[in-house]
């Protein structure tokens, strides 16, 4: 299993569709805040890679304590995702070479799995660009009209959903934010600003429960999920218990 030697983690984001008294990574997940849920995932699956964690610098939430990397830095992230990362990248420069491999995942994707952290690290280490963790469209897609009526049905073959993790080469990472700042291009992930180089990112088939918290429903969904998922674990190791009868 190979390894990224950087992760950032954006979470700067003020999540005023949560409708919260504080942002959505401080909203308590099974008695834990998101955020330390997330990097404790994070943790789990990579403890060697050191993580660039982007505030906000009026963050009055967050506590070390919510840290579990032995190596991390804290940085001033920006009014959108993309200027959080961005400061991340900045600060790579005088610190990462240009083949190092970086890992950026949402603050608000609790429920990634290490299985699927390893599986995209282990995925794409070899590759020549990088690549994410996505997920094949299983719905229905609809285009609306200027009226919010049915245009047209979108086919759905070949459309993934783009999850996190995304890694890539810091070098390739470095020149995307560049050209994208140059040309005024808001990039909604760092997959799209790759493309624009010219590259083409590997998609790596990741989980559909990797959800992102978003709304105020998702909340209760993400501890389902997280239930769920320990459930899973526990009963794989149980079968694994000699003498254990799988049920």
């Amino acid at each position: 299993m190979s390894a990224p030697q950087w992760l950032i983690v954006p979470a700067a984001g003020r999540g005023t569709r949560m409708r919260a008294a504080c942002p959505k990574q401080y909203l308590l997940l099974d008695e834990a805040a998101v955020l330390a849920c997330t990097l404790a995932r994070l943790n789990e699956a990579f403890p060697e890679a050191t993580l660039l964690l982007c505030l906000d610098p009026e963050d009055q939430w967050f506590h070390e304590s919510m840290v579990p990397f032995a190596h991390w830095h804290r940085l001033n992230g920006g009014n959108e995702r993309v200027d959080s990362v961005r400061a991340g990248i900045d600060w790579l420069a005088d610190h990462a070479h240009v083949d190092d491999w970086v890992l950026v995942h949402d603050v608000a994707r609790p429920c990634v799995t290490v299985a699927d952290l390893h599986h995209l690290m282990d995925t794409i280490r070899h590759d020549s660009v990088g690549g994410l963790l996505a997920a094949p469209v299983t719905d229905t897609l609809k285009r609306q009209d200027a009226d919010q009526r049915v245009d047209e049905t979108v086919p759905r073959q070949g459309l993934w959903r783009a999850l996190t993790p995304q890694g890539f080469r810091y070098g390739v990472l470095q020149e995307a934010f560049r050209t994208a700042r140059e040309a005024s291009f808001l990039m909604t992930d760092e997959a799209s600003g790759v493309e624009r180089l010219g590259h083409f990112p590997r998609l790596v088939t990741g989980r559909s429960d990797n959800l992102k918290i978003t709304h105020p429903e998702d909340l209760a969904l993400a501890a389902q999920i997280l239930s769920a998922q320990r459930a899973s674990v526990h009963l794989s190791l149980s079968d694994k218990e000699p003498g254990h009868e799988p049920v």
